[in-house]
């Protein structure tokens, strides 16, 4: 008979070596075959880049969560150092290991260890993403909740997201209930690219029961964490 998983707290899952690690999102760059632009179907900086030049006085920002390395935001800031040397640019990575690939070359970049969980934004963002990080978060429903509550009122979200790692108590997937609480609040989830993207601001009728950190592979083949919920 297989035994209930042991379901962790958020503050002890971010010790697990599962959640702890240092090899998710290293290598992703900005844009190319391995990058941001791939993964999510758009280019961030382009997106921020398409603000500016139609308002070179416009002040952008963009909130990246996992960030890994960092390196897509590394080269976002060179692009707009290059580009856009005077504008008002902010680009904030987070991400629970410290292990980014350089230091920001200006104050316009701030890579930052912390728990994302508990953060909060200095300012609105105009572009909030997640690539591949909700895999490893315990409550993933509140970080969807305050990620697309850091946005401007204009702004966009992107983040790689699984529902079938959301389960009801028993053990079931509650996917059903998730997918609807994103459309009902305006956002997209696109299936074939396990992606939620769009200007909404959903609030989950979901209490977090806890985590499970030895569910083994998610979609992507790396370990992932199944999240409970009772609803």
């Amino acid at each position: 008979m297989p035994t209930d998983p042991v379901l962790l707290d958020d503050l002890t899952l971010e010790q697990s070596s599962v959640v702890a690690n240092n090899a998710m999102n290293r290598g992703r760059g900005l844009s190319g075959v391995n990058s941001y632009a791939r993964e999510l179907g758009f280019d961030p900086y382009e997106v921020l880049a398409e603000r500016l030049r139609a308002d070179p006085t416009a002040r952008v920002t963009w909130i990246d969560v996992c960030c890994g390395s960092g390196r897509a935001l590394l080269e976002a800031e060179e692009r707009f150092d290059r580009e856009f040397p005077t504008a008002d640019v902010a680009i904030i990575g987070l991400d629970l290991v410290d292990f980014f690939l350089n230091k920001p070359r200006t104050p316009r970049l701030r890579l930052l260890t912390t728990s994302a969980t508990a953060w909060r934004p200095p300012r609105e963002a105009d572009l909030v993403t997640c690539v591949h990080g909700l895999h490893y978060i315990g409550d993933k429903l509140a970080l969807i909740e305050s990620m697309t509550s850091w946005m401007t009122p204009s702004g966009h979200f992107a983040a790689d997201f699984d529902p079938s790692e959301i389960r009801c108590p028993d053990g079931s997937p509650a996917t059903t209930a998730v997918v609807d609480a994103v459309r009902a609040a305006g956002l997209t989830y696109h299936r074939r690219r396990h992606q939620v993207r769009g200007h909404g601001r959903p609030t989950f009728a979901a209490t977090f029961l806890g985590a499970d950190p030895t569910a083994g592979p998610g979609y992507t083949g790396q370990p992932a964490v199944v999240s409970y919920y009772e609803w």
